[in-house]
């Protein structure tokens, strides 16, 4: 994973690399920013997803096995995907205290089954590890109707916005 944060404005704001890998741990989600294809308008189309970091390269998504995202993504795979965590409005002193990171990359589909499988066992020990032994069963039960999309990481950027309240 290339970590870049020599595009980031602010400077003086950097999420640095040890901090931009614990976001990608643990945040609970983010926005998947992609190319909006409208006939013949095109935009910007952004969606907020739980996600799972392989904890090397990749991003998993798991999805429907058809749908809007994915009729977009088939069309131009290139996305960013940011994922915003630790943010707390400081009201007094007009700001938001935050930590961000921005990821750049290319979606991949049609995942062979294994892979899809543990992409989905990834996702159960984030989101539910206290259900493990049920959450293996209901894989097995929506195996069929559950897709996984991979976002193979190019480039990661971080800001933070800390604040002494």
């Amino acid at each position: 994973m290339m970590f870049n944060n020599d595009d980031v404005r602010r400077q003086d704001r950097l999420l640095d690399k040890s901090g931009a890998i614990e976001l990608l741990y643990t945040g609970e989600y983010g926005v998947l920013s992609m190319v909006e294809h409208i006939d013949k308008e095109i935009g910007g189309y952004g969606i907020p997803l739980n996600y799972v970091w392989d904890g090397n390269d990749s991003i998993y998504f798991h999805c429907a096995p058809e749908g809007y995202k994915l009729d977009c993504l088939k069309k131009n795979p290139n996305v960013s995907f940011s994922i915003i965590d630790h943010t707390k409005v400081i009201s007094h002193k007009f700001t938001t205290a935050y930590e961000s990171i921005v990821v750049r990359g290319n979606i991949v589909m049609n995942l062979p089954e294994e892979e899809r499988r543990k992409a989905l066992i990834l996702v159960l020990d984030k989101y539910s590890p206290a259900d493990k032994e049920m959450g293996l069963k209901y894989i097995e039960k929506s195996f069929h109707r559950t897709n996984i999309i991979r976002l193979d990481i190019i480039e990661v950027s971080g800001k933070t916005k800390r604040i002494k309240e």
